[in-house]
């Protein structure tokens, strides 16, 4: 599959929009949250650590190598405190663009459980988010932790890292958010489902059916087995 790299403007602008979009509907608090891009091979972009994503200006945004360094730099801004958890997420699949981490309420919640999200209430949880599992407990920022997320970004379009939020990939900043966003739809679906006393997920038999609709919309990942 050729990658096809953002440019460095277009690349800004999704994460100062996405950054702004998730703290409108409450996914990040205070200064929480982080967001990158890669910009090529070897450069990414990323959120800058202690500023709340929505309000960063373009110019904070720092970029890195692929070890960590830092290429330029806005002040005494330093990178997101959990960059390990991208570059670890983007040397394990070379096609991921984006990664967004945050903290929803809803889904966090499952995550703060070591729930995972693998039941299917909705069709379109079947069939473009598919399972949503849960990454072992590891100390924020720590290289068990990046490797913990990483391990599942072959497979999945999302983790729940445990007592922590979740932390999503795609082909671009906008997809990585609009994942983190069915997310959190999903968990809010899930809560409500078990408040209220239901649990009628779709069947095997509807689950294997609305899955062939995945390949005319690029879906590749196994996207995992719901329970």
């Amino acid at each position: 599959m050729r990658v096809i790299f953002p440019d460095e403007q277009t690349a800004r602008h999704d994460i100062i929009e996405a950054g702004r979009r998730m703290y409108m509907r409450g996914f990040v608090c205070a200064n929480d949250g982080n967001l990158s891009t890669r910009l090529s091979e070897n450069t990414i972009i990323v959120t800058p650590a202690g500023v709340s994503k929505g309000f960063m200006t373009e110019d904070m945004l720092l970029k890195l190598d692929m070890d960590g360094n830092v290429f330029n730099g806005s002040g005494d801004l330093k990178p997101s405190s959990e960059i390990k958890m991208h570059l670890a997420i983007y040397r394990r699949s070379p096609e991921i663009l984006a990664v967004c981490h945050a903290h929803p309420p809803v889904s966090t919640t499952f995550a703060a459980a070591g729930v995972a999200l693998d039941q299917a209430f909705l069709q379109e949880t079947a069939v473009s988010l598919g399972v949503i599992p849960i990454a072992d407990y590891a100390i924020p920022g720590s290289s068990k932790l990046a490797d913990s997320a990483a391990e599942f970004c072959i497979d999945y379009h999302g983790v729940l890292l445990e007592h922590h939020g979740p932390v999503t990939w795609g082909d671009s900043v906008m997809q990585s958010l609009y994942r983190m966003e069915s997310i959190e739809y999903t968990a809010t679906i899930a809560m409500y489902s078990k408040l209220m006393g239901f649990e009628r997920t779709m069947s095997k038999e509807q689950i294997d059916a609305v899955v062939t609709l995945r390949p005319g919309l690029g879906i590749t990942a196994s996207l995992g087995e719901f329970r």
